[in-house]
């Protein structure tokens, strides 16, 4: 058995609901089911996004390192 993930986010305009968003995935789902890939589930995936400090020109502009801790989604797919 194989397995393939890919990212997936929803790209809406305020205002068109869930359908559209529904529509991308199923999109998403039939391109990869005629490539002889089996889509299994959506995964969140918790993950920490961490930007460098910089030392700003002189110090001026300094801002120290952040993270931020973000959830991903990925499509799980099978083959085999």
């Amino acid at each position: 058995m194989q397995y393939f993930v890919e990212p997936f986010t929803a790209n809406i305009i305020a205002g068109q609901g869930a359908g559209v968003a529904a529509q991308q995935l199923s999109q998403l789902i039939n391109q990869r089911a005629q490539e002889g890939w089996e889509y299994l589930r959506l995964e969140s995936v918790s993950t920490i996004v961490t930007t460098p400090a910089n030392s700003g020109c002189m110090g001026i502009g300094a801002t120290p390192a952040s993270s931020v801790q973000v959830e991903v989604y990925m499509a799980v797919f099978r083959q085999g």
